[in-house]
Formats: C-alpha cells, structure tokens, sequence
C-alpha cells in the first residue's frame, strides 16, 4: 500500500497540534487530549458569530477543520453560549463529565492555541466578537 503525501502531511499537522495541546494541558494521552480539543473547539464555534467561526476554521489544520464543522449547522446554533457556565458545562458534557478533566483549563487551552496559531488580526477579531462574559478566557 502506497502512502498519499497529502494526506501523510494533514495528519502530521494534526498530530502536532493535538501534542502541544495535550503538552499545554500536562497530559499524555493524547486520545484524550484528542477529544476535549475538538469538544473545546465545538464551543468556541458555538458561541462564535457564524462568518467568525467561518473565518477561525480557516487557520486550522485540515482535519481538525473536518472535526471543527462535524455536526455543525448554522441556522441552529445555541443561544445558551453566551454564558461562562454554559459554555463549560458544555466542555464537560462533551469529555463525558470526566472528574479528571477541568473544563476551564480545556478551554483556556483551546484559545491559548489558537492564539499562537491565528494570525493577529483574525485573533482580535475572534476575541472582540467572543460573549463577554468569556473573553477572559483567551489569554492575554
């Protein structure tokens, strides 16, 4: 079997984030890690302004783009995002109530990479259209 150097390429870019999210979190499972990045960045899209949640997947991997989008549709998005309880609560029901998971430092994690991977404009204008009441979840 031949290996297809695009796509070789797309799950290395992958892999790469998911370490330096899970090396951000302390944690070694990287299964784990796996899915409270995608959960966290579920969240973020949820409570995004559709055109920004658009404009944020731009910068991202790939496949994490596919699993950003997965089950997303804009014409039905939650109105209850815009709290910081909400939007934790939904952190926790995604990584299925994991005692050993703290859905803040999840989401402190999400935004903490994706202010080193976004591009300073698209990174302020993520965080000026993010609910107040969570703004200071993305690092400063």
């Amino acid at each position: 079997m031949t290996s297809i150097p695009e796509l070789d390429r797309a799950v290395q870019i992958a892999e790469d984030w998911i370490g330096e999210f899970a090396q951000r979190l302390g944690w070694h499972d990287r299964e784990r890690a796996c899915r409270a990045l995608v959960v966290g960045l579920h969240a973020l899209r949820d409570c995004l302004p559709a055109n920004e949640a658009v404009y944020v997947s731009a910068h991202l991997p790939p496949l994490l783009r596919g699993f950003y989008f997965e089950g997303w549709r804009p014409t039905r998005r939650p109105a209850s995002l815009k709290t910081r309880s909400a939007l934790l609560e939904r952190i926790h029901d995604g990584v299925h109530r994991d005692p050993a998971i703290d859905p803040e430092q999840v989401a402190r994690a999400v935004l903490a990479l994706l202010a080193v991977h976004l591009p300073e404009s698209e990174l302020e204008n993520a965080r000026a259209v993010t609910p107040a009441p969570l703004r200071n979840l993305w690092p400063s």
